[in-house]
């Protein structure tokens, strides 16, 4: 793809990014608003002082008490300049409190991802190979157990296996309280923490990347430029790599690229089941709170992140399979 291309490509993917995430924006607060419950009730009864007065001028202080129209221009003009508003609940400001749990919920969607994406095409390719076999069959069953399973009975599991019958991982949080490590101790610690929720999180998708690759190779190997190099006397080796694998990768990395922004939604439940510290977590909290701000801020950056990794998906069709023309 020339730069000029690959440059009007972008920007017009950003310029249509920003109506959606604006979009998205807009109907989140609307939602939002129209769920029963009020804030300043929470915030009223958390402080002991629930009489009419206080809470009248919690809703002034929060501009609670304004039209929803106003209210929503107000949220709008503050998204511009990426301002988030403050916490109702933590009286800090969003954008503080997202950047604090962010990374954690980062950690952990990536590794779940790479671990899904990675191990579902190697099993997916396995089973193609070996189709009919007693290998296929097996990894087939494990993807329908893993899909079929719900996350959070994954997760107890996992827990009561590997951290209350063995004792070989933690359970529960993302450091060690009181240990006082430094240096490469620390990443191995953090390490040891990450691995039964990345597990738990990646075990859904692993099944959905293994039978959408078994099914795409499958449907590759039978095509006519597949049985044409096969005659040609290429090494199966090389027919398997350069033809049926990367051509058979479109669907898996379209799919991948869809639901790399859902691994956030989904980690909401596992950071739960094992008290990770990320933004899942965060945004269960600021829904039992009623705290409207953190958890649009929350939505804002899900929606943020989900856009972007459909940008990213378009431009890796390019780089797997050169046929395939960016327009602009």
């Amino acid at each position: 793809m020339e730069p000029a291309a690959l440059a009007r490509f972008v920007f017009g993917r950003i310029a249509k990014a920003a109506l959606v995430v604006l979009a998205i924006v807009v109907l989140n607060f609307v939602l939002i608003r129209l769920a029963p419950g009020d804030p300043a009730s929470v915030i009223a009864g958390q402080s002991g002082a629930a009489d009419p007065q206080f809470m009248e001028q919690l809703r002034r202080q929060f501009g609670l008490d304004r039209p929803l129209p106003e209210q929503l221009w107000i949220y709008v003009s503050r998204i511009v300049m990426l301002d988030l508003g403050v916490s109702h609940r933590q009286q800090r400001a969003v954008v503080d409190l997202l950047a604090e749990r962010l990374p954690a919920t980062l950690l952990l969607t990536g590794a779940a991802f790479v671990f899904a994406i990675s191990m579902g095409i190697l099993l997916g390719t396995l089973a193609a190979r070996r189709v009919g076999t007693l290998a296929d069959t097996l990894i087939t069953i494990l993807a329908l157990a893993c899909y079929a399973t719900p996350l959070f009975w994954v997760g107890l599991m996992l827990v009561l296996l590997f951290s209350v019958l063995l004792d070989w991982l933690p359970a529960f949080g993302m450091t060690s309280v009181g240990a006082n490590l430094t240096g490469f101790a620390v990443i191995v610690d953090i390490g040891r923490h990450l691995v039964l929720p990345a597990l738990t999180l990646g075990l859904f998708y692993l099944a959905i990347y293994a039978r959408l690759t078994r099914a795409s190779m499958l449907e590759v190997a039978d095509q006519d430029f597949v049985k044409t190099a096969r005659a040609k006397g290429v090494p199966e080796g090389r027919i398997l790599r350069a033809h049926v694998l990367r051509n058979a990768l479109l669907p898996v990395i379209t799919f991948a690229g869809i639901q790399a922004g859902q691994l956030i939604g989904g980690s909401i439940l596992v950071e739960t089941v094992f008290a990770w510290p990320g933004i899942g977590r965060l945004a269960f909290d600021a829904l039992l709170a009623r705290d409207y701000n953190l958890l649009l801020g929350v939505f804002f950056c899900t929606s943020v992140m989900v856009v972007a990794f459909n940008i990213v998906t378009d431009l890796l069709y390019a780089l797997i399979d050169p046929r395939i023309e960016v327009a602009s």
